[in-house]
């Protein structure tokens, strides 16, 4: 995994690593923008998610469905974490941060690594109701499916207006 912000086009916004990671950690939801299956066009969705502070990001899905018809079509995808924004309408702008991450998807995953990402998605989002959490994800392991996207490079762009 590569951190690098050289192909952004305003390099007077850039975003440093350590924010960039604490956005990728702290962020509620991303956006995955995947190659439509039918190669037509594209298609973007946001999704919960969560990062296991390495390489990966995790998201869930059920067993069958468009994204997973894209991903086997095309695995290259790319995922959006959006941090900080606020309008600011009497500069008729905007104050922002993001990050993009350039990954690859992989599903079908062991059913270890299906179950410790379930874990991570507990801890983020229940954090207060693990116990019932993992109870509730053993019971529904059969029609969730995990899609790990490994992550290639990382970029983050600002404009601090907050």
């Amino acid at each position: 995994m590569e951190f690098s912000n050289k192909e952004v086009r305003r390099q007077d916004r850039l975003l440093d690593e350590k924010r960039a990671m604490e956005i990728i950690k702290e962020g509620e939801y991303g956006i995955l923008s995947m190659v439509s299956e039918d190669a037509d066009g594209a298609y973007g969705i946001p999704l919960s998610y969560v990062w296991d502070r390495g390489n990966s990001i995790y998201i869930h899905c059920a067993p069958v469905g468009r994204k997973l018809k894209c991903i086997d079509a095309n695995p290259n995808v790319s995922f959006c974490v959006v941090g900080k924004t606020q309008i600011h309408p009497d500069k008729f702008t905007t104050g922002y941060e993001s990050v993009v991450m350039k990954c690859t998807a992989h599903h079908s995953l062991h059913e270890a690594e299906r179950m410790s990402a379930l874990s991570l998605f507990i801890s983020k989002y229940c954090p207060d109701h693990k116990i019932m959490g993992m109870e509730y994800a053993n019971k529904s392991f059969h029609r969730t499916e995990i899609i790990r996207l490994d992550i290639e490079s990382i970029s983050g762009k600002s404009k601090a207006m907050f």
